[in-house]
């Protein structure tokens, strides 16, 4: 009797998430066998893709609806000061690696660039304002200055203040030291970083046709797109980390945990300039606040992108609606995923939610000028022969059973795992990339829980000195932790009086 091939991890989908995650595993355990399988032929080709999503480095400085507003005025900066501790876990694992010298320079992946607020009319500066005052009392967030000052404004973000109405009523924040990230150059990064390791092993152009339980775990049969050949690889855990794939995988999986989730894919497109006359006056990443009926992953931003060495502006996103459920993927994706456990929260969040597939539709039906318009409320003086519109990756949106409305459309990442801990898919959209190291070590503790608290712990302690919960709460700590961060990333150059844990 043929025995399959036998691998302790397969691993879905060669993005931000997988990469992360097997890399992470490699260093807990050198010894583990993994293999990551991807669709596309190269890694990063879907959302991590650097043209595919904003490359900001979500830390909470710049983006408005981590901070709502309640009907009394108060301000509520929990998710703020958590993504931003989140940002910090990330940078302690990539600063681990730059140190190691064989992962290579963080200078590919990681640029300084400042993020900015910008908000228009008394309701937007009344909100700003107050957001302000809370935000810079913590701890992770002192370095934020703010101003209604158009000269200082003009400083800040000279393309956006020239053109607009002298009685105007505006106001911004700034936190110089933000970041952009290329995810692409990442995620490739940490593929060749792992893939340089012993039985570690990334397969392209393989797609995932089946997974069923056996005695150890799970097999997997996998497609070689090209050939057509199919094989089954026996594995102890898997993870479906395939962005919007992840979910019709994680349905044929047929665990409990599966039940019920549904997906509303939302696509994106940007407007790009690549003129080095216009990119070069502004450096900044500048978020606003979204139209009402818009979802939060529309947010107005314009930002300063640096791929490949090369500094372009992107500004947008323009939501769209397309069944698929990824940038190459089928139209049939979303019709597909219905299942009778998923049907009843598909149809509430349909009827719930009307005003956002207007809202989806009318963004898709723009003409340039309209769009050109929208871009024009941040940089008045824009001119449509710099710009050419770009289109950004697929979202899916998590759908869940609720309880009073009978499903809810869910914005956000959320990691679904086997009770048994044999299986973990991630379903969800943005802050995603940015805290991908998060969330990964949350699997791994909800999968491997003797492991983490037994050989691994070690180890954990010596990549992550400081986690979320601490570094919210010990300033200390969080500045000691942020600024040897950015030495070791060389988004600020070291002095004498940078700390060490020496």
């Amino acid at each position: 009797m043929a025995h399959n091939e036998a691998v302790d991890v397969v691993l879905v989908g060669a993005g931000i998430m997988s990469a992360t995650l097997a890399v992470l595993l490699k260093e807990l355990d050198p010894a583990i066998k993994l293999e990551v399988v991807e669709l596309m032929d190269s890694g990063a080709a879907e959302s991590s893709n650097p043209w595919n999503n904003a490359g900001t480095g979500h830390a909470g400085l710049c983006e408005l609806n981590y901070t709502p507003q309640a009907a009394d005025g108060s301000v509520d900066i929990k998710k703020a000061v958590h993504i931003n501790t989140q940002f910090e876990v990330s940078k302690q694992f990539w600063s681990y690696l730059t140190k190691k010298g064989t992962f290579g320079s963080s200078k590919s992946f990681i640029s300084p660039v400042p993020h900015l607020s910008f908000v228009q009319g008394d309701a937007g500066v009344s909100f700003l304002k107050e957001r302000f005052k809370v935000l810079s009392r913590h701890h992770a967030f002192t370095d934020m200055e703010y101003t209604e000052d158009k000269a200082t404004m003009a400083q800040w973000m000279p393309l956006m203040m020239p053109g607009r109405p002298a009685d105007e009523t505006v106001a911004a924040t700034r936190v110089i030291n933000g970041t952009d990230v290329n995810f692409g150059a990442l995620t490739n990064q940490l593929l060749k970083h792992l893939t340089s390791a012993p039985d570690a092993q990334v397969k392209y152009c393989k797609r995932v046709t089946g997974l069923k339980r056996n005695a150890n775990g799970w097999t997997v049969s996998i497609k070689d797109v090209n050939s057509g050949n199919t094989r089954d690889v026996d594995a102890r855990f898997v993870f479906l980390g395939a962005g919007g794939a992840a979910l019709p995988l994680l349905q044929a999986s047929g665990i409990e945990e599966s039940k019920g989730f549904g997906g509303f894919p939302i696509s994106g497109q940007w407007l790009r300039c690549d003129n080095p006359e216009v990119v070069k006056h502004h450096q900044a990443k500048v978020y606003s606040q979204a139209a009402v009926g818009s979802p939060p992953m529309s947010v107005p931003h314009l930002d300063t992108r640096v791929v490949d060495g090369k500094t372009s502006l992107l500004f947008g996103p323009y939501a769209g609606f397309t069944t698929k459920f990824l940038k190459h993927g089928s139209f049939m994706d979303l019709p597909m995923s219905v299942r009778a456990g998923n049907i009843g929260p598909m149809l509430a969040v349909a009827k719930n939610n009307m005003d956002l597939t207007k809202y989806l539709v009318s963004e898709v039906m723009q003409s340039m000028e309209q769009r050109l318009e929208s871009l024009r409320r941040f940089y008045p003086e824009a001119k449509a022969e710099d710009w050419r519109l770009e289109v950004a990756g697929q979202r899916v949106q998590i759908i869940k059973k609720d309880p009073k409305k009978g499903g809810v459309l869910q914005f956000g990442t959320e990691l679904v795992a086997a009770k048994d801990g044999s299986l973990a898919a991630l379903l969800g959209a943005s802050p995603g990339a940015s805290v991908t190291v998060s969330i990964m070590l949350e699997l791994i503790e909800k999968c491997f829980p003797n492991k983490t608290s037994g050989e691994w712990a070690a180890k954990l302690a010596e990549i992550f000195p400081a986690r979320e919960k601490v570094l919210e709460t010990d300033a200390a700590l969080y500045r000691k932790i942020n600024t040897q961060n950015n030495v070791a990333l060389e988004l600020v150059e070291e002095s004498s009086e940078t700390p060490s844990f020496a």
